[in-house]
């Protein structure tokens, strides 16, 4: 059973309220775009996604709206929805943005991080440690890049850098399925949180730099692991 069907499983346990009811569609959805069953270029049915749910039309219509809005998915004419897909000059540019944005929480961390923050950092950072499932590990990961840009202090800031992790999402998932990815983000996240501890505010802008960045190597194997799960549909579809 996945974790959609699990959410709507049973009325009862389900929060009717539209905003609330609206988040969980997107967050369901979301997250079957993020594992792949929704593929770059699959096509969101209103009236097929609110059978799966078991859900009117009405809040399905809202959360593809909320999702359109951050680009995951887009409006086809005369098709509906369907998942963005992304070029390879796309996603780049999109880490890039992201980069610079944690680079700027991590700066900012470094000079003003309450001793509470750091805490809840450091908690979440030992919690990554020896996980090796990536769907387990990304959880966690992500745990650990929000306390980091909390411990930014500038709320604007946190903002804006949580819409675009929202955004990059898929694509920062994907690659953590490539192998000694996990290790290596985990290295990365230790020397990261050494700069912050030690106040190194230019380092520690560096190093998340570096960490969110995808070049060579881990780009090409994230494009290709995006152009697999765009083939796997068009098989499924055919």
């Amino acid at each position: 059973m996945k974790d959609s069907e699990i959410i709507f499983s049973s009325v009862d346990a389900m929060d009717q309220s539209p905003h609330r009811l609206s988040e969980q569609l997107l967050e369901a959805i979301e997250e079957r775009i993020v594992t792949g069953e929704y593929p770059p270029g699959a096509r969101l049915d209103e009236v097929e996604l609110a059978e799966a749910f078991g859900v009117s039309r009405t809040p399905i219509r809202e959360a593809l709206i909320r999702l359109g809005s951050i680009h995951m998915i887009e409006k086809m004419p005369r098709k509906g929805w369907a998942v963005a897909p992304a070029s390879p000059r796309r996603l780049c540019e999109m880490f890039e943005f992201m980069a610079e944005l944690e680079a700027l929480c991590g700066s900012f961390a470094a000079r003003r991080a309450t001793p509470f923050q750091l805490q809840k950092l450091l908690a979440a950072h030992e919690a990554c440690r020896g996980v090796n499932d990536p769907d387990e590990y990304y959880r966690l990961n992500e745990i650990f890049h929000v306390a980091l840009y909390q411990a930014s202090g500038n709320e604007f800031l946190i903002e804006q850098t949580l819409e675009m992790q929202r955004r990059a999402r898929p694509y920062r998932r994907l690659q953590l399925r490539v192998p000694a990815r996990i290790a290596s983000s985990f290295a990365e996240h230790e020397q990261i949180v050494a700069t912050i501890l030690a106040n190194n505010a230019d380092l520690a802008a560096e190093k998340l730099r570096q960490h969110v960045m995808v070049q060579g190597e881990r780009f090409a194997n994230l494009i290709q692991s995006v152009e697999k799960l765009s083939t796997a549909d068009v098989k499924r579809r055919a």
